[in-house]
């Protein structure tokens, strides 16, 4: 019998954070990790359709293990990923990376700079690893 563990995809829940770098850099970084560092073992849902209370992505929210990566102290992904009964295996925040880079330029809530790229990355590998 398999271990239903090792078949059990990771998912990664961004904030929406429409208009702010902070949000444009928590949704690349999810999209980096499900789409190139772990295809077929991540996956993303859309944040809108979780407080909705679609009945599919709540299944799948209810069934993952949840990383949430949430662009400011709001923690909107993490809260409504806990209101709907997921299991929250990391709860990550963007502005915590951020301050890692203290004076660097990001971006704009469109485009990403070098320096944004790079967070995305240094999240992406933080979600990786859990």
């Amino acid at each position: 019998m398999a271990d239903a563990s090792a078949t059990e995809k990771l998912l990664v829940i961004p904030c929406s954070g429409i208009g702010k770098v902070h949000g444009l850099i928590s949704r690349e970084a999810a999209y980096h990790v499900a789409d190139k560092l772990l295809p077929g073992q991540a996956d993303t849902v859309c944040l809108a359709l979780l407080v909705a209370g679609d009945d599919a992505t709540q299944k799948k929210v209810q069934q993952s293990s949840c990383v949430t990566v949430d662009g400011c102290p709001k923690l909107c992904a993490y809260k409504n990923v806990e209101r709907s009964g997921g299991k929250i295996a990391k709860g990550i925040r963007v502005y915590d990376a951020m301050k890692r880079h203290r004076g660097a330029s990001f971006g704009t809530a469109t485009a990403l700079s070098e320096d944004g790229w790079t967070v995305v990355e240094e999240l992406a590998a933080e979600i990786q690893r859990k």
